[in-house]
């Protein structure tokens, strides 16, 4: 079986601890941060908390992005995705399906729970 020590997980992951600044619920998967931060975002919050890496359910590393109560709705829409990016170096640096797909005005509070980014142990 083959193995990669916690420590090759977690420098992958310390990326997103230390550069992730801001996440937007979007309109669908973006793929650049244009696209992340101004063409498909409905919503965003900047200054986010990214704690970890630890011990992933199932095996591997994770990080913990934590609740956001107080983001703010900029578009009226449907977002399905999110994006967390960068905005120092103007990177985007994870995208993930929303679990369900989410109706949001411009005007309103952008809340979402935290959300859990792994990287599973090999097969």
């Amino acid at each position: 079986m083959a193995t990669l020590a916690d420590r090759i997980f977690d420098n992958g992951l310390s990326a997103l601890q230390s550069e992730a600044n801001r996440i937007d619920a979007c309109t669908s998967e973006p793929t650049t941060y244009a696209e992340a931060t101004s063409t498909l975002t409905l919503a965003n919050k900047a200054g986010i908390t990214v704690t970890g890496p630890t011990d992933r359910s199932g095996g591997g590393r994770e990080v913990t992005i934590g609740l956001i109560s107080d983001g703010a709705i900029t578009g009226t829409g449907t977002a399905t995705h999110f994006a967390i990016t960068d905005t120092v170096n103007e990177r985007l640096l994870a995208t993930q399906a929303l679990s369900s797909s989410l109706a949001v005005v411009s005007g309103d509070t952008f809340i979402m729970t935290e959300i859990k980014i792994g990287i599973p142990d090999p097969t």
